[in-house]
């Protein structure tokens, strides 16, 4: 009988054989000479295949069962940070390419803030927006910091690597849970001179996911509790604008309560209101943008 697997390896898998009928086996994995794993169905017959699985993907399920690996990438991610600096934040669509206005936007701001903030600008280090705010920063002469995944959402390559960014200035995260630790970290002020700023450009899943977990953790006062950090959402031509009708439609449902999400982010319609609500957030004067 010929199957393939239609579940992920775990202590129970599941198979579907050619006729698409489903077989519960319990999954007894041992590691051969030839690097092959076998099955036993949990039937009273006991069937035995094999599938081949390369160095590599062994490596790979060893490393995670243990937390030490992601708890090595956390500190991998923290060192970046105290290297190269805290500062902005951006958040954004992988798939606005050059052509698209957003992108041009974007790239003027993150050269804007970065100036007028002077600090590092940090990204997924992917294609997109976030192309947009690295080539920004590069513009206005600030350091630049990401945290990558091998493979965004409609990225041209799936590749560990930028195409241009010293790999110094950036790391390639495995895990999720390293990489928003790192983002997140990259926005806390650790005292009163440090000017830093989550900035959230339009984007989709993966940009609302990194927004509203973001927005818990102010809301939650588990960032910000002691010096505040700015969050901007910048809606432009009316992006996030049913987004902000269904959060008003909350408060009526009761589920947030009355101005609270409001109060916890500054919905920017242009990069001048973006960098004007900075100016007045930090108390920056036009002697001190000249300073800087």
């Amino acid at each position: 009988m010929s199957f393939s697997v239609a579940a992920s390896l775990g202590t129970h898998i599941a198979l579907r054989n050619t006729h698409e009928a489903r077989i519960k086996c319990l999954f007894m994995y041992k590691r051969e000479e030839n690097n092959k794993i076998g099955f036993k169905f949990s039937k009273h017959k006991v069937v035995q295949s094999k599938i081949s699985l390369s160095k590599q993907e062994f490596s790979e399920l060893d490393e995670r069962k243990s937390p030490d690996e992601v708890r090595e990438e956390i500190k991998k991610c923290y060192e970046l940070i105290n290297r190269l600096g805290r500062g902005a934040v951006y958040l954004g669509s992988s798939r606005m390419g050059p052509s698209h206005s957003h992108y041009m936007q974007a790239q003027e701001l993150a050269k804007e803030i970065a100036n007028l903030l002077d600090c590092t600008t940090w990204s997924g280090a992917g294609p997109g927006l976030m192309d947009a705010v690295t080539q920004g920063a590069m513009l206005a002469g600030k350091p630049v910091g990401g945290f990558k995944i091998g493979k965004e959402a409609g990225e041209w390559t799936a590749s560990n690597f930028h195409p241009y960014l010293p790999s110094e200035n950036y790391l390639t995260c495995r895990f999720f849970s390293a990489r928003k630790h790192g983002l997140v970290d990259a926005v806390v002020r650790n005292n009163s001179f440090d000017k830093t700023a989550v900035v959230a450009l339009p984007g989709g899943v993966g940009t609302l996911d990194e927004v509203f977990e973001m927005l818990a953790l102010i809301q939650l006062e588990r960032i910000g509790s002691k010096l505040p950090i700015p969050m901007l959402l910048m809606n432009y031509d009316s992006f996030y604008s049913k987004l902000l009708d269904f959060l008003d439609d909350c408060e009526g449902w009761g589920t947030v309560s009355k101005g609270e999400v409001a109060s916890l982010w500054k919905v920017c319609n242009s990069n001048s209101e973006a960098l004007a609500y900075l100016e007045e957030f930090y108390g920056i004067s036009s002697i001190d943008k000249n300073l800087i």
